[in-house]
């Protein structure tokens, strides 16, 4: 074997000088303590995104109109260790911020094309179609190479004040081979942009910012907050992604057994759907009303409440909505 010529021996070192400048993993490479992905040739998958926001499943405040409960477009990315679309307990960019209140991509796009312009960071960028309903499917396929291994995506919540579903960072690499499929259950998260409670809050934004957080059946700990199931130990998943690699030839896909569907994206898949119980909430009791009766004798005064969340899936029913109590007469006849 030839020894290599000392013009080719320094272009090496300057290029590996030019890595060790950008970060060490300019192109891809992982950081320290990750694994290394050795698969040689890149690899297609598809990607199906599966909404079980449904009533029975998530019956409190559930939106009916003005907009009904739906998905907005998934927005995703293939790429290394050096790019972050989002992260728990991180602060969102601007043009994440901008996806997760109002469902505008442009400036989360054009982040994304920077980052794959700077340091090579992103190889691709997919989407999917919006889903028109709180249950359905959307699909779409992707690429992947072995510097840009890992895949992100968002999808926002609709409506809502700056909630999401989403994967951050899921490596599709096992050493030198690709993943054959990986399947996730997906929950909602706070951006930690808007401060709103509910479903259908109105614009509230959060100052100072706060980073992304995990919305859970008791947290945030507020009765009016959309997702407070106190009797739950978790919520069930709002949302469920599978990913499925694609062989090279030919190019078709056939969805795993376990994801059911017909035509309009709805879901037939009923059976797995939880009902989670949501109890009668009512309100404060009014003022007591005045006592009425004949002089020399006791009278009767009453005071009512009403009914705030009507009860549903086996919830908790609603007590009395009326009482009444003895007095004595404040104009007796």
């Amino acid at each position: 074997m030839e020894n290599p010529s000392p013009a080719a021996a320094l272009g090496r070192a300057l290029w590996a000088l030019l890595l060790a400048t950008l970060g060490g993993g300019a192109a891809g490479h992982p950081r320290g303590g990750e694994s290394v992905c050795s698969a040689r040739a890149p690899a297609k998958y598809s990607i199906t995104f599966t909404g079980k926001w449904s009533q029975t499943a998530f019956p409190k405040q559930y939106p009916l109109f003005r907009p009904p409960a739906q998905w907005s477009s998934l927005l995703g990315a293939a790429h290394s260790s050096d790019y972050s679309m989002w992260r728990k307990n991180q602060y969102v960019s601007n043009g994440l911020r901008d996806f997760a209140e109002r469902g505008e991509a442009w400036a989360l796009m054009k982040e994304i094309e920077a980052a794959g312009e700077a340091l090579q960071s992103v190889h691709a960028v997919f989407s999917a179609p919006a889903v028109p309903s709180g249950t359905g499917q959307t699909s779409a396929e992707l690429e992947v190479q072995r510097r840009h291994s890992l895949v992100s995506f968002v999808v926002r919540i609709v409506p809502s004040p700056d909630w999401f579903v989403g994967v951050d960072s899921l490596d599709l690499c096992d050493g030198d081979r690709w993943r054959e499929q990986a399947a996730l259950d997906l929950y909602p998260y706070d951006a930690g942009t808007d401060s709103g409670f509910t479903f259908s809050s109105p614009n509230f934004a959060t100052i100072p910012q706060d980073t992304v957080t995990e919305i859970t059946s008791s947290s945030p700990s507020h009765p009016a907050n959309s997702f407070y199931y106190p009797r739950l130990k978790a919520l069930p998943p709002i949302a469920r992604v599978t990913l499925v690699r694609l062989q090279q030839s030919p190019r078709v896909f056939v969805p795993p057994p376990s994801v059911l569907a017909s035509r309009d994206n709805e879901i037939v898949d009923s059976a797995s759907v939880p009902e989670t119980p949501l109890d009668c909430e009512v309100s404060l009791w009014s003022s007591w009303g005045l006592c009425g009766g004949p002089c020399g004798k006791l009278g009767a005064k009453s005071r009512t409440r009403y009914v705030r969340v009507q009860p549903a899936n086996n919830g908790s029913p609603c007590p009395e909505l009326e009482e009444e109590a003895e007095c004595v007469p404040d104009n007796c006849v």
